[in-house]
Formats: C-alpha cells, structure tokens, sequence
C-alpha cells in the first residue's frame, strides 16, 4: 500500500545542531522473557525460556550500563512493563544513570493483532507502570512487533507519545500525516542492524528460522561500523536495536565496545543523544518546513 510521509525539504546540513555532521541514537529493547512465548502460554511450561529471556535484565543490562558509562553515551531503553514490575531495581538505574526509557507493551504484545482499544489498554497499563515503578513518563514508542495497525499512530499521538522508532522508511526523522499539525515524529532504524540477524540462537524452538550458527564476531562489529560511517558520512541519523540478552555477553561486548569506541573517535561532529532529544530537536525544527512524498 502506498501512503504519505511528511518529510522536511531540507540540506543534510541543516539537519543537526550546529557543527554536528550526524546524529547517532542508540536504543535497546530490554525485552527480559516477554513475547511469544508469554503470550502463547508456553512460558509457563518450561523455565527455560524464562531463563534466556531474564538473562537480559538480570545479567546484560549492568554489564551494559557499565560500558555506556566507560564512554559516557546515553541511550534510549525501550522496556515492556512486564519487565519493569519484575526487575525494577534494574530499571531504576537505567534511569538514575541518565538514560531515557521508552514504550515497549506490557508483555510485547503483536499490536498489529490489536484492536485500537485493546491498543489503547496496553499504553494505559505502561503508563501506570512507569510512573508507579519509576517515576517517570516516556515520550517514545517502539512497537514490540515490528508493526502496528493504521490507527497506531494517531492513538500514540494523542496517548502522548511524540516519537516512535518502529518504522523502516528513512535514515532520518519523519512525520506521520496527522490530521492536524505536525504527525508523530518517526526515528526509523533498520532490521540489518538488529542483533537477533547475526547474534540470537535458541534450538528449540530455532529462533530466527533457518538460522544455526552465530556470525563471526569481529565480522558483525566491522558491519556495525561500517554502517555508522556510512551514515555519518551521508549527514543521517543512525539508530539501533539492540538487545542486552543478545548483545552484552561477556564475549560479545567487544563488539560493542568497537562500535562505541568508532563513535567517540568522531568527537562533536556526532550529535550523541537520547531519542527523545533528537525528537523534540526535530520538532522545534522541522515541523514548519515539510513537503510531502510518496512512499511504498
């Protein structure tokens, strides 16, 4: 299907603060066991996808704020509320540690599969959460699933929410159509970025499909790279997905520690920020300068 996007008819240079030639958003999705096996029930029958999942949480995620820390990065953490309620001392220091936290369900429901109400219901119990658990409430949004039905983002919207990085359309900000004022604000990051492609193995079930074996790990922290550079270069905002329980083992935070060492080395001329930061950047902004385009 084809749809409008509002995009700003702007240089590459005008897009950032001034002497900033990229804008880097780091995010992570601190899933802990939540998703389909929640979902599905089957969690309740075999503790150990309880275990793969609460690795990330229990054991990834300090090991993770530790390093972001080392080269004083923050980030944005896309958290279930499921989580939230069972790990809350972690997720307190995600926050005491300056970091932003942002929408993710409860339980990482499939809200394409949602009826607009039961959408809705999912937000509210976030919200309670976070504000009960944490003391804060979240302006971004990452759909658990990947995607979201045609009324998502006008819910998000007046839910709120003034970010999403759910979609895949740019390697810069957008905004939705709205039918009043400027849309929700689209951060989109891409799936080849996503750790599950190169670094997730579970057996049973094989999840990703078809994948069985892990990629080398210097060859993933090269492509990371490469991808970072390519993006700088170009004067684009760069975001990821990542996964603590994927991607901060003790082994594979190496790679990490490459990617973040590749951004530190282009000092200010990388705009380093929270995703809400670049959101209400692009806000003040843009909102007043766009056109609007056709896209797939």
């Amino acid at each position: 299907m084809t749809k409008l996007m509002s995009q700003p008819a702007l240089s590459i240079g005008s897009l950032w603060p001034a002497g900033r030639q990229s804008a880097v958003g780091l995010a992570f999705d601190v899933d802990g066991p939540t998703g389909d096996a929640m979902l599905d029930g089957s969690l309740l029958h075999n503790p150990r996808y309880f275990t793969q999942g609460a690795y990330g949480p229990w054991r990834a995620l300090p090991r993770l704020l530790d390093l972001l820390a080392t080269y004083d990065l923050k980030a944005t953490f896309f958290i279930p509320t499921w989580v939230v309620e069972h790990w809350t001392d972690r997720c307190e220091r995600i926050v005491a540690g300056g970091h932003e936290v942002g929408y993710h369900g409860h339980r990482h429901e499939v809200f394409i599969d949602l009826t607009a109400e039961q959408q809705l219901d999912v937000m509210e119990r976030s919200r309670r959460i976070f504000r009960e658990r944490l003391g804060v409430t979240p302006i971004g949004f990452r759909t658990p699933s990947g995607d979201w039905s045609h009324e998502t983002a006008a819910l998000l919207q007046d839910f709120g929410v003034i970010y999403s990085s759910s979609m895949r359309g740019d390697d810069r900000p957008y905004f939705h159509p709205a039918n009043k004022g400027p849309g929700l604000v689209e951060i989109p990051a891409r799936w080849d970025i996503d750790d599950y492609t190169a670094l997730a193995y579970t057996e049973a079930p094989d999840f990703p499909i078809g994948l069985d074996r892990i990629a080398d790990y210097r060859a993933v922290e090269r492509n990371w790279r490469a991808e970072f550079e390519g993006y700088h270069r170009e004067g684009l905002c760069w975001t990821t997905i990542l996964h603590p329980k994927v991607c901060a083992k003790p082994g594979r935070l190496s790679i990490l520690e490459g990617l973040f060492k590749a951004i530190a080395g282009k000092g200010d001329s990388v705009w380093t920020a929270r995703l809400g930061d670049i959101a209400h950047w692009w806000i003040e902004r843009h909102s007043q300068t766009d056109d609007r385009k056709l896209t797939a």
